[in-house]
């Protein structure tokens, strides 16, 4: 079997992410790995067609980002406080953004949520977890942090 060095945990700092730490850590401990964890902010260029000021928007993304970083620093130091571990914040479509920073960072396996939606909100807001699922060139592991223990 293939030896895991570098995890990516895709988080996106809701209720969910916590839940889905014990299966990240027990991963890392096992395969000695380092762990990635990612969160993507969507950029809000599509505003820009009905006259929303780009200026806005740059600061309102710029703001968002540091607001994420802040979360993801909290974040990390509760639940990778003592493990080998780095984060980062990036802005984009999240799908296309863990796609990207696996092949950048040589990622070896990805562990990440699935929140089950179905619907009119699968169709309006996809699922990342499915698309990174698809198109990824490494494992993924999706937990479904609603599932009782």
């Amino acid at each position: 079997m293939q030896a895991f060095k570098q995890i990516l945990f895709p988080v996106d700092l809701s209720e969910a992410s916590p839940k889905i730490v014990p299966y990240v850590r027990e991963m890392a401990e096992k395969f000695e790995a380092e762990v990635h964890l990612l969160f993507v902010a969507r950029i809000l260029q599509h505003f820009t067609s009905i006259y929303v000021p780009h200026p806005s928007i740059s600061k309102f993304e710029e703001e968002m980002k540091q607001g994420a970083e802040k979360k993801l620093q909290e974040f990390t130091e509760e639940y990778f406080k003592d493990a080998p571990c780095k984060g980062k914040v990036i802005l984009g479509d999240a799908a296309q953004e863990v796609l990207n920073y696996i092949q950048s960072e040589g990622i070896d396996l990805v562990i990440m949520g699935t929140h089950g939606r179905k619907g009119l909100e699968h169709i309006i807001f996809g699922s990342v977890a499915e698309r990174v699922v698809k198109h990824s060139p490494v494992p993924v592991l999706t937990v479904n942090p609603y599932t009782k223990d």
